[in-house]
């Protein structure tokens, strides 16, 4: 240190750190909006080995059946249309209050996925849980 008259003292380097700051906060902001979070469906699918028999035997299901079409039967009763309104109405009125009944879905192979996924939406929307898909054993 110099102490000679007339010298300056001299002052350290600072760095501002606000600004840094606020350009981290936003880009975490920028990432937690813009990000996609995976959604685990409430809808457990219990779906069965195709070349052995199910393990799993149901104690009186409803059966919800779909034809190559997209129709479906709920208990071998045609549903009026297609609808997602139409067809919880028929399932709720078929179940009434209970959600711990099973329903087993008969899709065939055929069917469009998303009549499969509109049924699956329906008891999902029900509250049923309890989801089995039915399938043929391999020859």
């Amino acid at each position: 240190m110099d102490l000679r008259p007339g010298h300056k003292k001299e002052e350290g380097i600072e760095v501002n750190l606000t600004p840094l700051i606020d350009v981290v906060f936003l880009l975490l902001i920028f990432f937690m909006v813009s990000s996609t979070f995976d959604r685990h469906a409430k809808l457990k699918v219990q779906l069965p080995q195709a070349e052995a028999q199910a393990q799993q035997k149901v104690d009186d299901p409803v059966v919800l059946s779909i034809d190559s079409k997209g129709k479906y039967y709920i208990d071998d009763r045609q549903v009026v249309n297609e609808q997602l309104e139409t067809l919880k109405s028929a399932l709720k009125k078929t179940v009434g209050e209970r959600t711990d009944v099973t329903l087993l879905l008969r899709a065939d192979g055929r069917t469009e996925h998303q009549s499969v996924v509109r049924a699956m939406d329906a008891a999902s929307q029900l509250g049923l849980t309890k989801l089995s898909i039915a399938t043929v054993e391999n020859q």
